[in-house]
């Protein structure tokens, strides 16, 4: 499938009769050739598969737990291999943002703009990633429910722009962990726009006493198997060939040699679930 065709498919899910469209890729750009590797491996699966595929890798990472985190390799370097990916492979690809004057930037390089969990209140943010006139994927708070994100996506809508995603990735349970409650993929879904669920940080234990993110990457399988038989458009899977090596999200990331035998068990429940 050619770009055009694949975001054509993820404003439109109804054409995926017997799919789901995937987002995923590690959690940061690390470096290029590791970035073209994933991206080539998920690429070859996906399409084996035909599965529509958006390759994701932030940019910077904002949210860090401590000072000392990897943030990243540097704007423009890891926005170039964004660019890269998306022409080497002719797939879409995606990366968050953090601030509105990050939006024109990033846009030049990806296809669908993401927002934040702890930001998908943020007006000025929202507006400056609608105007751009990508696809918005605006993540459902950890704080928030499914009711919250009627308005972030109005804000969109408000701003000239109704290509949005919605995207499930978990509630804070207590300190410390999260839970995922199914029923927002259900609420989310009546606001007529394509619902994802955010799988691997819907795993993660944010707020670790040591100062690094914790997670239970061995439930990955159950979270995705749950979101697709309630009905998520698409899936959303960090993903690094050695996990423990990555520079962020380390904890909670999927294998990369795990991806293709779980995206045929998801295939088989997509299948069963529309008769």
């Amino acid at each position: 499938m050619i770009k055009t065709e694949i975001l054509n498919k993820v404003l439109n899910p109804d054409l995926n009769t017997n799919t789901f469209f995937l987002i995923a890729g590690p959690c940061a750009i690390e470096e290029e050739q590791l970035s073209i590797d994933i991206a080539g491996k998920i690429y070859e699966i996906s399409k084996k598969l035909g599965i529509p595929y958006i390759f994701k890798g932030s940019y910077r990472k904002a949210n860090r737990t401590s000072l000392s985190s990897f943030t990243g390799i540097g704007d423009e370097i890891a926005l170039n291999i964004l660019s890269k990916v998306s022409a080497q492979f002719d797939i879409p690809v995606t990366t968050d943002i953090h601030e509105s004057k990050e939006a024109a930037m990033a846009a030049k390089h990806v296809d669908i703009l993401q927002i934040p969990a702890f930001l998908f209140r943020q007006t000025d943010l929202l507006v400056a990633a609608a105007q751009t006139n990508k696809i918005v994927n605006i993540k459902k708070g950890q704080f928030a429910s499914a009711n919250a994100m009627k308005y972030a996506m109005q804000k969109a809508y408000d701003s000239g722009n109704n290509k949005v995603l919605l995207c499930e990735r978990g509630n804070m349970f207590g300190y410390g962990d999260l839970i995922v409650d199914y029923r927002n993929i259900f609420e989310m879904k009546k606001y007529g726009v394509p619902v994802i669920m955010d799988i691997t940080h819907s795993l993660q234990q944010p707020n670790q006493a040591g100062g690094i993110t914790g997670g239970k990457p061995e439930l990955i399988e159950t979270i995705a198997k749950a979101a697709i038989a309630t009905g998520a458009d698409g899936i959303f899977v960090e993903t690094h060939p050695e996990p423990s090596k990555a520079k962020s999200d380390a904890s909670n990331m999927l294998k990369l040699d795990k991806l293709e035998p779980l995206l045929e068990k998801l295939l088989k429940i997509k299948i069963a679930i529309r008769g």
